[in-house]
C-alpha cells in the first residue's frame, strides 16, 4: 500500500513530460526505446510516478559518475605531462 499520495500515482504521456520538462515526442521515445521505465494500458503509455522519481535518481548518479571519470582522465593526463 502506497505511503505517499504520490507513491502509487499513474501518469499519462502528457503529465510526464510535463514532470521531465521536455516534450511529448521526447517521452513517447524514451519509453519506446525503453530508456524510461513505462507500460502501456490497452495501447497507452502509462508510467508509476515512483518508478520514474527512482529512474531520475539513478540518471543523476549516472551524470555525476561520468563526470568522475572525465576529471580522472583529465587530471591523470595533466599528472602524466608533468612528469615527462
Amino acid at each position: 500500500m502506497p505511503t505517499s499520495p504520490s507513491e502509487g500515482e499513474i501518469l499519462t504521456i502528457k503529465q510526464v513530460a510535463e514532470y521531465l520538462k521536455v516534450t511529448e515526442r521526447t517521452i513517447y521515445r524514451l519509453a519506446g526505446a525503453k530508456k524510461i521505465p513505462a507500460f502501456k494500458v490497452g495501447g497507452t503509455w502509462r508510467f508509476s510516478r515512483a518508478d520514474i522519481d527512482a529512474w531520475i535518481k539513478q540518471q543523476s548518479m549516472e551524470g555525476l559518475d561520468a563526470g568522475r571519470d572525465e576529471v580522472g582522465t583529465v587530471t591523470g593526463q595533466a599528472k602524466q605531462g608533468e612528469q615527462k
